[in-house]
């Protein structure tokens, strides 16, 4: 049979799918592995290549894989990803896999923005942006139909955007970003220590805790300040929110409309659609799949 295989590496696990050039899934696959011990995110990655090939009864006709960091000019290797998953950078998929055709490298956020547009919530999207809120904030962008990249791979990490010039610098050395401050590791710090996540943030929000209310609107209202801006720049037909903060639903999505309203230039009365991602966390196996079919 025919098929793609999309791999997607995260901090802690390995995400796979396996599916036709036509999107049809035949199989997902995740594989956890303990961060902790350098080198075991490669042998997951391969044996979950492997088990996938076993099930199916073949070999796939492509591999493509995403993975965190600024991919090499070769396509190939992530070039840059430190303080995480030590071994990645530099590591050689096409090699490691054993494949007979090269591997093709695309960042994760990159990855996730491709599988949205294929097989998600802005299908048949040319013009659309990704932004994922978890742990941190990332995204990527998408314009004429044409993914961006940058000279440096650096492109649509969304999150680094300044809201604030005179706030506490982020990973990137942003003042005052909005992966600070809507992203999960800025919690804590934002609630001055009552709440350690931001799930923990909303349930209190929702049960009717003012102070958690007003810290949770105050990060709403930083995110669509962002989207008003971002939609300036890029002028999307569609955003996708995905990320694990995405999933607590209407809690996120009504007051992020209604500060909307506020934001965002609307010639001619045209707004933006913004969706939740659909793909969850196989985005990025399925744009990895997208990438591979489309990489000579």
């Amino acid at each position: 049979m025919n098929y793609l295989l999309g791999i997607d590496l995260g901090g802690s696990s390995v995400k796979a799918v396996a599916v036709t050039p036509r999107g049809r899934t035949l199989a997902r696959r995740i594989e956890s592995f303990p961060p902790e011990e350098p080198g075991r995110f490669a042998d997951a990655v391969r044996a979950l290549a492997a088990a996938l090939a076993a099930e199916i009864g073949t070999v796939p006709a492509r591999i493509g894989l995403s993975a965190p960091g600024l991919v090499a000019a070769d396509g190939r290797r992530i070039a840059y990803m430190p303080g995480r998953l030590a071994g990645l950078e530099g590591l050689d998929w096409t090699a490691h896999l054993g494949a007979p055709r090269p591997v093709p490298v695309l960042n994760d956020a990159h990855a996730a923005l491709l599988g949205e547009v294929w097989r998600g919530a802005a299908r048949g999207a040319r013009h659309v942006f990704l932004l994922t809120l978890g742990t941190g904030v990332g995204g990527a962008a998408m314009v004429d139909g044409r993914l961006l990249r940058g000279a440096l791979g650096r492109a649509g990490h969304l999150g680094h955007v300044s809201l604030d010039p005179d706030g506490p610098p982020d990973i990137c050395g942003t003042p005052g970003s909005l992966e600070w401050a809507i992203g999960n590791a800025t919690v804590g710090e934002r609630t001055r220590g009552r709440f350690a996540s931001t799930h923990e943030l909303i349930r209190a929000s929702e049960a009717g805790d003012a102070f958690a209310r007003a810290v949770w609107l105050k990060s709403v209202r930083a995110l669509a300040a962002a989207v008003a801006s971002l939609i300036n720049v890029l002028d999307p037909e569609v955003v996708i929110v995905g990320g694990g903060i995405a999933r607590a639903g209407a809690a996120l999505f009504e007051p992020l409309a209604r500060e909307l309203e506020r934001f965002e230039w609307r010639p001619g009365g045209r707004r933006v659609r913004v969706v939740p991602a659909v793909l969850e966390e196989f985005a990025g196996a399925y744009g990895a799949a997208y990438h591979a079919r489309h990489t000579a």
